[in-house]
């Protein structure tokens, strides 16, 4: 309080610079002083000073509160963040391991398309060999057969300019003969 009143009149020597007697209630500046100290008083006596602390030091809490919370999510997020990157790499090598995996299946699966298409070229080749050997028999027998064909109508036209009506009835009955000794 000592302290407050020798502020007071530190403050005050300004108005110890007026005219006429300071002490004097007709002196404002002696006034106005008092009046300040009197307000300084009535602050004093009812607490303003602390009530104006402790509504500080209450706003510090908060704000010391506020910062530790958010301090905590800080915190928290920091490591929502470092779960989801490692989710998000996990997802990642999985992903590499699919696409490496089809990759891999892809190459097997043309490795055994190429396998297929070369036995299926084989299978074809093959068969159209055995068609052409079909083919060349057929053509040799038809050729065979029309040979015979003509060979026998030359040796029609030969046995028909040479043979006479005696000789060809007994060539017919020594044909019969021959037929009737096999059947019995």
């Amino acid at each position: 309080m000592k302290k407050l009143i020798l502020l007071a009149i530190i403050a005050a020597t300004p108005a110890a610079a007026a005219t006429g007697p300071f002490f004097s209630l007709a002196n404002t500046n002696f006034v106005v002083s008092l009046g300040f100290l009197l307000f300084l008083a009535i602050l004093l006596k009812f607490g303003v000073p602390g009530i104006i602390t402790g509504m500080l030091d209450k706003r510090a809490a908060q704000i010391k509160a506020d910062l530790d919370e958010a301090r905590a999510l800080r915190e928290e997020a920091k490591a929502i963040l470092a779960s989801y990157e490692r989710k998000k790499k996990e997802v990642q090598e999985q992903a590499d391991r699919i696409v490496s995996s089809a990759k891999e299946e892809a190459a097997a699966a043309a490795e055994q398309a190429k396998i297929d298409l070369a036995a299926s070229i084989a299978r074809r080749l093959a068969s159209a060999e055995e068609r052409i050997a079909s083919a060349e028999a057929g053509a040799v027998r038809a050729v065979r057969e029309h040979a015979v064909t003509v060979a026998i109508a030359a040796a029609a036209d030969v046995l028909a300019k040479q043979v006479t009506a005696v000789s060809a009835a007994a060539s017919i009955d020594a044909a019969i003969k021959q037929v009737g000794a096999k059947l019995h």
